[in-house]
């Protein structure tokens, strides 16, 4: 090993909430991160009291220590991919805004996150309308599932053409490009579908897989992209990348118990060792 040449870390940014339980949000972003050689760093939005059974309680963190945690990082290190998960409330967006603004990260992954898998809702109706008004135009990608896309656009998305009707109109409402997770449609597959401008969609499809260990399979599944496009993925060989982590994350902890209900994935059933990337 070349001990002068210097180095630094491939390196992605969760802004989300903490899950007490581990199985989503920030926890499970890090272990995304980590899983696949990326260097991970976090900024805090609220803190939440939760387990496999649900959510019991949401406490926002304050405006000024949210933007003290974004601005320390970003003053400090070469981010080379951000995720952003639960906004709890339009203050949280607001900033995050500012933050893209002011620090201009060259991807952004916005997974907009409003009901977790037991159903409890996690985010204020004024953050909704928020996010598409402040951050649809600075993401490089947003990954709904089907029931955030139907509150999204107001449609009601039964099929893959609804999907991709869902999406065009979410390109319409300034997102430049949108992962449609179809997870939650009927059917023996679960496909993915990922609208690019001037491109025709990029189709992803596995077989769906018999286990109620879901929790975090949103948060997984976008901190994985944007580990992968930290990683130097061009966004297509990224998003294929990450449905290929995610399907073995879910058949690796299919058969655990972990908890009473909704259980996590196993993240790190063969984590990497972290990417260096050389300095000039």
């Amino acid at each position: 090993m070349d001990i002068q040449r210097k180095y630094r870390y491939a390196t992605a940014l969760t802004i989300a909430g903490s899950d007490s339980s581990g199985g989503a949000g920030i926890q499970a972003d890090l272990k995304t991160f980590s899983a696949l050689g990326v260097y991970g760093m976090s900024a805090i939005t609220s803190i939440t009291a939760q387990n496999t059974l649900g959510v019991r309680g949401i406490q926002p963190i304050s405006s000024e220590i949210l933007r003290g945690q974004l601005n320390a990082v970003f003053e400090d290190s070469i981010i080379d991919a951000v995720k952003t998960g639960m906004l709890h409330n339009k203050e949280a967006v607001e900033i995050v805004a500012e933050t893209i603004d002011c620090f201009k990260p060259a991807f952004v992954v916005v997974d907009p996150v409003m009901v977790s898998t037991s159903g409890s809702k996690l985010i204020e109706d004024v953050a909704i309308e928020a996010i598409i008004s402040m951050l649809f135009s600075r993401s490089s990608l947003i990954t709904p599932n089907i029931d955030e896309a139907e509150l999204l656009t107001g449609m009601k998305i039964r099929d893959i053409n609804d999907m991709s009707r869902a999406a065009y109109k979410l390109m319409d409402m300034g997102c430049h490009a949108v992962l449609m997770k179809g997870g939650h449609l009927e059917g023996e597959d679960m496909t993915d579908m990922l609208f690019l401008p001037e491109t025709e969609p990029l189709s992803f499809s596995s077989a769906k897989i018999s286990t109620k260990n879901t929790h975090g399979t949103g948060c997984t599944f976008s901190s994985a992209i944007a580990a992968y496009v930290a990683l130097g993925y061009p966004m297509g060989k990224a998003v294929e990348a990450a449905k290929g982590y995610i399907t073995k994350a879910l058949l690796n902890g299919a058969n655990v118990q972990e908890g009473h209900g909704y259980g996590p994935l196993n993240h790190l059933f063969d984590p990497q060792p972290i990417k260096k990337i050389a300095l000039d």
